[in-house]
């Protein structure tokens, strides 16, 4: 898995037992550098995770290759992913497993919650069990069985109706929130194009074949000094903006229950210092989005 992601990553594996393995990240989509994960496989090795960083998918081609080989599970991390898409096929659609989030922080949200998606019909009836706290409560109230018995490990996964309904009106109104999302993620682009480049600060890049689902929208500061400059400097002006992922490869549970892959991370690291999330989100006007781009533009490298 990318050492660049959120603890809830690991933290699936780890509670388990497992051992993450942290793989370093490319320096253009920050996704999982596809071409490190085979060095990374041992005997014991059971599976590859990828997030799909900012919903900019993985190179899905290749890792399928890969696990496919070595007879390993794929499993997708699309916290960021959905509405995008790889070649055509939907983020989250590519492994046997995916997990989904609805954390305040997404395109469409709960303020806590997920999903799991299944692509492999054979997981299915286990999954529902393992939701319903290890029961078959499912399928008594199906009336499949005469009654529900405790048949695996499970928990109480289960969102309350309350937070259903809330994500329920979003995911209807999944289209327009994504149009108007868009429109904020572009602007952004264009509007600070010329001042990036002139700056030399990277912003995101999007492969052929990848739709992302504008999910966030960064810049790449030269270093942890103008990084956090940058962010003061916005602050000043109205503006809340924010870093994102510390890796995980040295954070100390990280070392504890997991190890990095061969090679190192080190382009997690520089990242991780000059990554900056600029306000994204549906209800940001053309005044907000200018107010934004102004407020950038007007910072000088230290």
């Amino acid at each position: 898995m990318p050492s660049y992601t959120f603890m809830s990553t690991a933290n699936a594996y780890a509670l388990r037992g497992a051992v993450p393995v942290f793989v370093d990240c490319r320096q253009d989509t920050l996704n999982i550098d596809e071409r490190l994960i085979e060095a990374a496989i041992t005997d014991r090795t059971r599976a590859i995770v990828v997030v799909h960083y900012a919903g900019v998918g993985c190179a899905m081609e290749v890792i399928g290759e890969v696990a496919k080989r070595y007879g390993l599970a794929l499993i997708e991390d699309n916290a960021h992913g959905l509405g995008g898409s790889y070649h055509g096929k939907p983020l989250g659609s590519f492994g046997s497993i995916a997990a989904q989030s609805f954390h305040e922080t997404k395109n469409v949200q709960c303020g806590e919650g997920g999903a799991l998606l299944l692509n492999d019909p054979a997981l299915v009836a286990r999954a529902e069990i393992v939701r319903e706290k290890g029961t078959d409560r499912s399928r008594f109230f199906r009336g499949q069985v005469d009654k529900y018995r405790w048949l695996d490990i499970g928990s109480s996964y289960l969102p309350s109706d309350v937070l259903v309904a809330l994500l329920m009106s979003q995911l209807e109104s999944f289209d327009e929130i994504q149009l108007r999302r868009h429109a904020v993620w572009q602007a952004y682009h264009d509007g600070l194009a010329d001042w990036a480049a002139s700056n030399g600060i990277p912003q995101p890049m999007i492969p052929d074949g990848c739709k992302h689902p504008a999910h966030l929208y960064y810049l790449l500061l030269p270093d942890l000094q103008n990084r956090q400059a940058f962010i003061a400097h916005l602050a000043e002006r109205g503006v809340q903006a924010a870093f994102h992922y510390q890796p995980l490869h040295s954070a100390p549970a990280g070392m504890r229950h997991g190890r990095q892959a061969p090679g190192g991370c080190a382009v997690t690291e520089q990242i991780a210092d000059r990554l900056v999330r600029l306000p994204l989100f549906a209800d940001l006007d053309e005044h907000d989005v200018a107010h934004v781009i102004d407020a950038a533009r007007t910072y000088k490298l230290n």
